[in-house]
C-alpha cells in the first residue's frame, strides 16, 4: 500500500484503508472531520444539520464516559482530530488535572461562537438561498 495520501482510499470498502485514509489525510481534508452536528434549535435557526467546530463553542457529550455533560471548546487538535472541553478533565495518577481529548463525533454544538464575521456570512448564506426559493 502508498505511504502518500491517495483520495482513493475513501472509496475502499476495506477498514484497513479507511482507517489509513484518517490518519494520512492532509489538514485540509482533516478539518472536514471537525465538522459537528448542531443541536434542535440551532438545526431549525440555521437550516443546516452540521458545522465547523470552532474555539468558544459550547457543546454537549452525546457518548461515552462524559456523556450528558456540557463545556466550552478549549482547543482543537487539528493533527489528531481531537477536542478538548473545558470542564472536561481526567485525573491523572499523580493527582493533576489534564483535558481528555474527545472525538468531534460525539459532540453536538448548542450555542455558537459567532465573534468570527466569515463563520457568520456563512451561516447568512445558507439562509438567504432559502429565502429565495
Amino acid at each position: 500500500m502508498k505511504k502518500e495520501f491517495s483520495i482513493n482510499w475513501k472509496r475502499s470498502k476495506i477498514p484497513k484503508k479507511q482507517r489509513k485514509y484518517r490518519y494520512m489525510a492532509p489538514l485540509h481534508i482533516k478539518q472536514k472531520f471537525l465538522h459537528v452536528h448542531l443541536s434542535k434549535e440551532l438545526k431549525k435557526k440555521y437550516n443546516r444539520r452540521n458545522l465547523g467546530l470552532k474555539k468558544g463553542d459550547k457543546v454537549k457529550m452525546v457518548r461515552g464516559q462524559f456523556k450528558k455533560q456540557m463545556g466550552k471548546v478549549d482547543r482543537i487538535d487539528l493533527k489528531r482530530t481531537k477536542v478538548y472541553i473545558s470542564g472536561i478533565e481526567i485525573i491523572k495518577k499523580d493527582g493533576s488535572k489534564t483535558n481528555y481529548p474527545i472525538d468531534p463525533s460525539n459532540l453536538v454544538i448548542t450555542e455558537l461562537n459567532l465573534d468570527d464575521k466569515m463563520r457568520q456570512k456563512i451561516l447568512d448564506r445558507k439562509l438567504k438561498t432559502e429565502e429565495k426559493k
